[in-house]
């Protein structure tokens, strides 16, 4: 794992990472993180485990020392949790480049069963016609190294799954096993997902067009309102401020 290189007899910051490790059993919760990040160089679970104690001891220290007193420099201790936020926003975001093309490729991968080709070839040609690799296409690409270095397609499939973390990438694998165990006709169970999930896309854009004028309200009544105001007020104020109205 990416904590293999610890040592307890190490320096204090190994045996600190051991502990934590250990205490709250980080490892896993950390490695399924950084897999969902799409495994980046930087940060690496290591790394991630390290933000989160210096974080929380910068902020624990800062607390005593505004404050002088050891019990409230505790409450710095929830800084450990603030690079969970961060590590979420990076996933959401990918998640939401993953879902960005996801229906095109699922509009892709239909056209191509109906034209003869399985599954797995479908998804080598869209890999191999694709002009720019997305998120989407990368992850598909490590699916089909992991074919062909032995895996199973089924489990290749549950791993394609679990490293998006995408509801809709789990159903359209459960559709594929469902049609690889069951016998049956793929192409139909592509072309009804895709038709309900493009019914999913307009109802959650007709959704937010709906939430719009809500949310425009906070900035007009914070901004555009109190200048109109000043605006219309200003000459009168003015004119007061003078002696008179002014008429």
């Amino acid at each position: 794992t990416a904590f293999s290189g610890l040592n307890p007899n190490g320096s204090l910051l190994d045996r600190v990472d051991l502990f934590l490790l250990r205490t709250f059993h980080l490892d896993v919760k950390l490695e399924e993180l950084h897999m969902m990040m799409g495994r980046p160089i930087k940060p690496s679970p290591l790394e991630m485990l390290h933000m989160k104690e210096f974080l929380a001891a910068g902020m624990a220290g800062m607390f005593w020392v505004l404050t002088g007193s050891p019990i409230l420099g505790a409450f710095g201790l929830v800084g450990f949790l603030i690079p969970d936020s961060i590590f979420g926003g990076r996933i959401r975001a990918r998640q939401t480049e993953i879902m960005r093309s996801f229906p095109t490729f699922v509009d892709l991968t239909a056209l191509m069963l109906e034209a003869g080709l399985d599954y797995m070839s479908a998804i080598e040609r869209i890999l191999k016609n694709a002009k720019t690799k997305t998120e989407l296409e990368n992850e598909l690409q490590k699916m089909v190294n992991e074919v062909q270095l032995g895996y199973t397609r089924k489990d290749a499939l549950k791993r394609l799954a679990l490293r998006t973390g995408v509801q809709e990438i789990r159903s359209f694998v459960g559709l594929i096993i469902q049609s690889d165990e069951l016998g049956t006709s793929l192409v139909e169970l592509l072309r009804n997902y895709a038709a309900d999930m493009r019914f999913r896309r307009l109802n959650k854009a007709e959704k937010l067009a709906a939430q719009a004028s809500t949310k425009m309200l906070i900035p007009l009544m914070v901004f555009i309102f109190p200048t109109v105001f000043i605006l219309m007020l200003a000459p009168m104020a003015k004119s007061m401020a003078a002696g008179g109205l002014g008429f």
